[in-house]
């Protein structure tokens, strides 16, 4: 529906605020329960230049990609992802290393990669498949107003202002969500004072759909099996360097990707475009308002090792749309209650693996050397505890959302 058709006030099932990744996916899972809604979208939809969706690859994990088939939207994205069918972690200048493989774990894989700017366009596609939802883009949230059964919601659009009445408010607005800001929602922030660096490479060897992830003193670094026989390269460096390696030109950037990372891929080339991005830590203090909740990057944002950022925001909109479509009242107290209690498990056992890993796995402290290795060679050689680690990975922690378990190993 356009947004002409919308009259200046009017009611709406559910109003989520934010078309980003997790937002998007919100909005499909709840049409395909047949769940009104209206998805506000700070960019007109083009699949060509969305800016919500960068040149970052995303590593999905299993239960990711059973989530988005079961919302219909794997079959759009399907072609250009590329399969994980090996892990290899490792430390630079220490023994210890764990590999984990797909055939151990008895799946076909342990995720696939692929760039954002895919899904993105594959997210657009489906959301043009939607009965049920309504799309005011480009619009931005202005203000809100609490009632007794909900929120009434002012959004600005080129057509002029809306109003819009909700009994349930959802907060998919990024990191710097405005929504967690009106309602009041304080956020702990930490400054890991560092920061990314995301481009395409192309390595001499295959390699062969392995995802390499290894820490330094330096901070971590991670490839990607891309097809084409590229890699998307995931460079962290301390934010004093980021002004540095950003003015690098490719033959310097990498010399640096590979002192970083070795030679186990021979040598790269050919680097994309890249761009810093500052690594920040912020966790909502709680996930619910009064009729009103937050999910994705609006509820956390993680630190991007192990690629856990999007994977837990699907996990939070599939769990949302789940209560939703079996309640009378999306905005009902105890369904909030019931969907921060689902996801606690989850979210904070993600949070604090992403937030220990760097702490512990890049600490410059070489009386923790021996004891990293050995915890990476019980990973490699002990079975219960690598299946344990590998479910984890792939998605399947705490209360997932049934959406997500269709193939679980």
């Amino acid at each position: 529906m356009d947004v002409s058709e919308i009259p200046a006030s009017s009611k709406s099932t559910v109003l989520i605020v934010g078309g980003g990744l997790v937002g998007a996916s919100l909005a499909i899972a709840l049409d395909v329960a047949g769940i009104p809604a209206t998805l506000v979208e700070s960019a007109a939809p083009r699949t060509d230049a969305q800016p919500s969706y960068d040149e970052r690859n995303l590593a999905l994990a299993g239960a990711t990609v059973n989530g988005l088939e079961a919302i219909g939207v794997w079959r759009h994205a399907a072609a250009g992802a590329t399969p994980i069918r090996h892990v290899h972690v490792s430390r630079a200048g220490e023994f210890g290393s764990a590999r984990i493989t797909a055939g151990s774990q008895g799946v076909d894989a342990l995720g696939w990669t692929l760039p954002a700017r895919e899904l993105g366009a594959a997210l657009l596609r489906r959301l043009d498949e939607c009965t049920q939802l309504t799309r005011l883009a480009p619009a931005t949230l202005s203000a809100l107003q609490p009632l007794a059964q909900g929120w009434r919601a002012q959004i600005t659009t080129a057509e002029g202002v809306r109003q819009l009445d909700t009994p349930l408010l959802v907060g998919a607005d990024g990191t710097h969500s405005f929504v967690r800001a009106q309602l009041g929602i304080a956020a702990d922030h930490h400054d890991y004072r560092q920061s990314l660096f995301v481009c395409t490479v192309t390595p001499e060897r295959e390699h062969a759909n392995r995802a390499y992830e290894r820490f330094s003193d330096e901070g971590p670094i991670a490839l990607l099996p891309l097809a084409e026989r590229r890699c998307g390269l995931v460079l962290t460096v301390s934010a004093d360097e980021a002004a540095a390696v950003a003015a690098l030109d490719d033959a310097g950037f990498l010399e640096l990707a590979q002192r970083r990372f070795g030679w186990r891929l021979g040598r790269l080339s050919r680097p994309g475009k890249r761009h810093p991005y500052a690594i920040h830590r912020v966790a909502a203090a709680q996930l619910t308002a009064p009729r009103a909740v937050l999910v994705g990057n609006a509820a956390q944002t993680v630190h991007p090792i192990g690629a856990q950022g999007f994977n837990l925001g699907l996990r939070d909109a599939l769990t949302l749309a789940e209560l939703v479509a079996s309640a009378t009242d999306p905005g009902d107290a105890a369904l909030l209650a019931a969907y921060a209690a689902r996801r606690a498990p989850d979210r904070e056992g993600t949070m604090a693996m992403s937030h220990g890993l760097v702490r512990l796995a890049c600490l410059p402290q070489p009386l923790l050397a021996p004891l990293r290795s050995l915890a990476l060679l019980a990973c490699d050689r002990l079975p219960p505890l690598q299946r344990a680690l590998a479910r984890r990975g792939m998605g399947f922690r705490g209360e997932p959302p049934a959406a997500v378990l269709e193939r679980l190993p």
